[in-house]
């Protein structure tokens, strides 16, 4: 017979898997960042178009009191 009747797990991209794993360790990686950037994408959807700022700091170069001459 060319199969086994248990064959040995394999995650989708070929990698041995140990037993009671259902992803590789790489695979399971890039599950959980992908979940992450998907949530900081809703998160940042909600912001207001203006760029974002250290607290406290001045929006602009004239009211840090730089001057360029």
């Amino acid at each position: 017979m060319s199969h086994e009747i248990y064959p040995e797990p394999i995650c989708a991209c070929g990698a041995h898997l140990d037993e009671g794993q259902s992803r590789c360790r790489k695979c399971h990686a890039r599950e959980r960042w992908i979940k992450k950037q998907a949530a900081k994408r809703t998160r940042r959807a909600g912001r207001r178009g203006e760029t974002r700022r250290p607290p406290r700091a001045p929006r602009g170069l004239a009211s840090a009191g730089v001057i360029w001459s």
